[in-house]
């Protein structure tokens, strides 16, 4: 592990792209990058005010390129005219309910926008490294858990099949180009800035903030491994800073937090900290083209980046809980 002034000389002055930045990991992500020094640029589609790097004002210290990621052009440009040597490819649609009902659009962005990225990363000779964003959800449904990093490739739903698609041509790219590219699967990530209300913590946060009964829309049993988004930034950092000279390249991570737990339990956890603990949540039991459990082995990361989640469940959903509560409390006003 890197000391902190090892990791700021690391990242001072370096090109460092961000797809994605507006989104919740992209954002949290930038704002490290932003601290730690490095020239970062983000490549933003569409303006959302109420992104978190946007209301924190951090997109103001970054470089800007408007644009989408499946545009050739625009990612070769980019590459090319910011002289770009690390890149977080995270730009996707990662809504599965979105992507059940309009495959079409999550395939272009998550499967087109991943190899235009890695083909620019390519053409570009100083590129040093690139991760790309993968999930838990490109394993697809195994008997065998927690998945770790040798299972199968298997998504079968829209959402995970453009996941296992994306992995798969990432690895392709290290393995036929010698492209230095890893690859990042994450369990459910949670945190401050996520504004898709239909995930089960931002939605559960809203409801209980307003005193109003959370909605589970599966019947509560499935289960899954949740972990905090600024855990996941740190191993975003680790892996990026030991990709030196071509190490790692085609390697693929978990992150997570080893604790799977079902919706109602997570739901559960949620109440308690709100100001509503005598609330019971609606078990709607809809939710359909889900995998009933999905959780993940970190022993990898830990083992090689000497990476592991810093925050314990309470103090990430504390630290949540009150991002949501200061958002709700001026947006409401």
């Amino acid at each position: 592990m890197k000391s902190e002034s090892e990791r700021r000389a690391f990242w001072r002055d370096r090109p460092t792209l961000v797809t994605g930045c507006t989104g919740i990991l992209g954002s949290w992500l930038t704002e490290a990058l932003v601290e730690l020094g490095a020239d970062v640029v983000g490549l933003v589609r569409d303006w959302v005010p109420q992104s978190e790097l946007i209301r924190s004002g951090t997109i103001e210290r970054i470089k800007t390129v408007r644009g989408d990621v499946t545009d050739a052009e625009t990612m070769n440009r980019l590459f090319s005219e910011y002289e770009i040597d690390t890149c977080f490819h995270l730009a996707a649609q990662t809504i599965v309910g979105i992507a059940n009902r309009m495959p079409a659009p999550t395939f272009e962005t998550n499967i087109k926008g991943t190899w235009t990225v890695l083909e620019a990363a390519r053409l570009w000779p100083e590129t040093g490294r690139v991760i790309v964003a993968s999930s838990d959800k490109a394993y697809g449904e195994h008997e065998t858990l927690p998945y770790d990093e040798s299972a199968p490739l298997q998504g079968r739903h829209p959402y995970d099949v453009s996941k296992s698609c994306a992995d798969l041509i990432a690895m392709s790219y290290a393995r036929t180009y010698d492209l230095p590219v890893a690859i990042t699967r994450c369990g459910n990530m949670y945190g401050g800035g996520d504004l898709n209300w239909n995930r089960i913590v931002p939605g559960t946060m809203r409801s209980v903030l307003r005193g109003e009964r959370p909605i589970i829309r599966s019947d509560g049993s499935p289960r899954r491994d949740y972990i905090f988004v600024l855990d996941i930034v740190d191993g975003y950092l680790r892996l990026a800073e030991a990709m030196i000279d071509g190490a790692l390249t085609g390697e693929a991570f978990n992150f997570g937090l080893d604790q799977p737990l079902s919706a109602l339990e997570m739901v559960q956890h949620i109440i308690a900290l709100s100001p509503y603990p005598d609330l019971e949540p609606i078990i709607e039991g809809k939710a359909k083209n889900e995998i009933q459990d999905q959780y993940l082995s970190s022993a990898k990361a830990r083992r090689v980046l000497g990476w592991q989640a810093s925050h314990t469940l309470e103090e990430g959903l504390s630290k949540t809980m009150q991002w949501y509560a200061d958002y709700l409390s001026g947006s409401e006003k």
